[in-house]
């Protein structure tokens, strides 16, 4: 029985503190990161300082760490949770150049590449000739355009680096990174926690991605440098030492280019360690945001002074990110935390209702939200349906009508080619979308015919056949579509509009009905032995019913589904939504397995029954043999059969669900 009532704590007064923590591993991993770079950037002329953390070494390490700090900031003001469904990658290049967002995450990038440009140059030994400063003949001082132009390469690279970071969505967290974590098997990192190993093991292939965004800057850098930024940027630093050195008052660029293959080596290398200190804060902070919501290996709402209250708050929460860390709780609760599980069938004094109802509510409401845009796509919008006709008054006419009289005046009646071009250019002045050569008189036609056989080949009048040129213009239009450039902005791909026709716009995050489904699932499967007032069973033919509802919808929804013109590639292919359904039929399957003896005190019809065990069975592709489409049904019904066997205290199921109805 619950006890007195207490406050309920909102939810993200228990999710803030965890990830407050993970945000403190994120930037042990960018000091470590730093430090690395430090040293790399030293110049070894002392084989205790060049390395030693109370040094040189250490300052250094400290200023590169501001430099990536900037990316945790953005990150903690714009991370959310979810893919994007936006139609095309020109509606996002529209909202993202509208947005506010943008040209912050743009000003963080430059700020840190226009701090990093002083260490690096710094670090640089005398024979890279990169001072500011020059002194060719006696003491007269030049300006060095050469650090000029490795300053504006890291500027743009801050550029590439806001580019790709809206286009990568690198906002996103994934809440199913977890689930693919890497082996961590490997010797020498078996004393450290899985998601430091998942990043240490991630940091190679990001570094040769780093590589790869260095080298493509260069070349931007380079059109960019010469054509508008030279003569602009040598003015600048001209005004800004002129009080400390005596420079001449001409602001002419040099004659000479700055550029040689080494100061190209040096900017690949200052690019790819600016770019490295982003990309492993980025790395890390997509990692480590997205560890179970656990603490010490309980829930983190289990030292809460109301532990199902502040899950409820979270559950009910309108912040999707907030909503999904508590349906993901409460689903690892389900699974495998039997007196938090017990808390929640026990809990039956509540305000609101008892906490299974409340959660029961919270998980059905997704599938109806599921149901709910599956109809809205298939139902015809019109305007006669959509609004009640309405009667216009007639006004009284107070001009004449217009004229239908012939345009072309005509002295008398002609007869014959004239009079059939003549009632030709009247259609056309009259309907342009008409063809005119279809109101030709039949002495017209043969003459335009015969004009057409001596003017134009058979091969030619072909070419310029309207079906030649529709298809002509088809594949031309396909041509542009499958360059990356074009086609990234025009493409509506079926993964992104199958995903948000069913998990929703603009986000659509398929782990919070993945986690509602197991915790739906779960709890209904344990209530078997640990429901003693028997308020689940209640529930169970609802369950069943909305399951099976939501994986028929989905699926003829998926067969249906077109594929949009711009999505050169016809796959019909949207990872999101299977795992959804993946996940809907396993708890399906479940629930079914452990409640089918109890059909008839649960009054489920045997159609209830027969229509969930076809939606259990996974649709067989007719590209992949039989064979090979059978094993993966067969896999996952052993799988869960073996879920259950390990499940504890299953053996008095029946007798339990038995004793309540005799009760009842």
């Amino acid at each position: 029985m619950a006890g007195p009532p207490v406050r309920r704590s909102p939810y993200k007064d228990t999710l803030q503190p965890a990830l407050h923590r993970r945000f403190s591993s994120t930037a042990i991993l960018l000091l470590a990161a730093s430090y690395l770079e430090a040293v790399v950037l030293a110049n070894w002329n002392s084989y205790l300082w060049s390395w030693f953390p109370i040094g040189p070494a250490g300052f250094r390490t400290l200023l590169i760490f501001s430099c990536g700090l900037s990316t945790l900031i953005l990150r903690i003001a714009h991370y959310h949770v979810g893919m994007k469904t936006n139609d095309s990658g020109l509606q996002v290049l529209t909202s993202s150049l509208t947005a506010l967002s943008t040209y912050e995450t743009g000003f963080w990038y430059g700020i840190s590449s226009f701090f990093f440009c002083p260490i690096f140059l710094s670090s640089a030994p005398e024979s890279a000739n990169l001072k500011w400063i020059t002194y060719f003949s006696g003491d007269r001082p030049r300006l060095n355009e050469r650090p000029i132009f490795l300053a504006c390469y890291l500027i743009v690279c801050a550029l590439w680096q806001t580019v790709y970071h809206h286009k990568a969505d690198i906002d996103r967290l994934d809440l199913d990174v977890a689930k693919h974590d890497t082996d961590t098997k490997q010797k020498g990192l078996k004393g450290l926690p899985k998601s430091f190993q998942t990043v240490v093991f991630q940091l190679p292939g990001v570094l040769g991605q780093c590589i790869q965004q260095a080298v493509s800057s260069l070349f931007l850098c380079l059109f960019l440098y010469y054509f508008l930024l030279r003569s602009f940027a040598w003015g600048w630093v001209l005004a800004f030492l002129r009080p400390f050195y005596n420079l001449p008052k001409a602001t002419i660029v040099p004659p000479t280019w700055p550029t040689d293959a080494y100061l190209l080596a040096r900017c690949v290398y200052a690019g790819t360690m600016v770019n490295f200190v982003w990309a492993a804060g980025n790395t890390a902070f997509s990692v480590f945001m997205v560890k179970e919501p656990l603490k010490n290996g309980n829930p983190l709402t289990s030292e809460s002074k109301d532990p199902n209250g502040s899950l409820l708050n979270g559950l009910k929460s309108k912040k999707l990110s907030i909503k999904a860390f508590a349906m993901w709780e409460l689903a690892l609760i389900a699974q495998g935390f039997e007196a938090r599980r017990q808390a929640i069938y026990y809990d039956i004094d509540r305000k609101d209702g008892p906490m299974w109802s409340q959660v029961y509510t919270v998980c059905m409401e997704l599938f109806k939200q599921i149901d709910l845009r599956i109809d809205e796509f298939g139902r015809p919008t019109t305007l006669s349906t959509a609004q009640p006709a309405q009667t216009v008054e007639q006004k009284p006419r107070t001009s004449a009508p217009l004229r239908q009289d012939p345009i072309f005046t005509k002295q008398g009646a002609t007869t014959g080619l004239l009079s059939g071009m003549e009632k030709a250019w009247d259609q056309v002045a009259r309907a342009p979308g008409s063809s005119p050569v279809s109101e030709l008189s039949p002495l017209a036609k043969k003459t335009w015919k015969d004009a057409k056989d001596r003017v134009l080949t058979k091969e030619q009048q072909d070419a310029l056949s309207p079906d030649h040129i529709r298809a002509e213009l088809e594949h031309w239009s396909t041509n542009l579509l499958n360059i990356h450039l074009i086609g990234g902005l025009f493409r509506r791909t079926f993964r992104t509009r199958f995903a948000g026709v069913v998990l929703g716009t603009p986000y659509a995050e398929p782990a919070l009905y993945i986690h509602a489904t197991q915790a739906l699932c779960q709890l209904a499967v344990h209530s078997l032995s640990e429901d003693q007032f028997g308020n689940v069973h209640r529930d169970v033919p609802s369950i069943i019913r909305s399951l099976t509802t939501a994986i028929r919808k989905i699926e003829s929804l998926k067969q249906r589904f077109p594929v949009h013109w711009t999505d050169t590639s016809g796959s019909k292919e949207s990872p999101e939504v299977d795992q959804v359904l993946d996940a809907l039929r396993c708890g399906l399957e479940q629930v079914v397995t452990k409640f089918e003896p109890f059909q008839g005190d649960l009054r489920l019809s045997l159609s209830d029954l027969r229509l969930a065990k076809e939606a259990m069975e996974r649709p067989t592709s007719a590209a992949e043999p039989a064979h090979q489409a059978q094993e993966p049904k067969n896999s996952s019904k052993r799988k869960s059969l073996e879920e259950m066997k390990a499940e504890p205290a299953k053996g008095h199921g029946r007798e339990s669900m038995r004793e309540m109805f005799q009760l009842r």
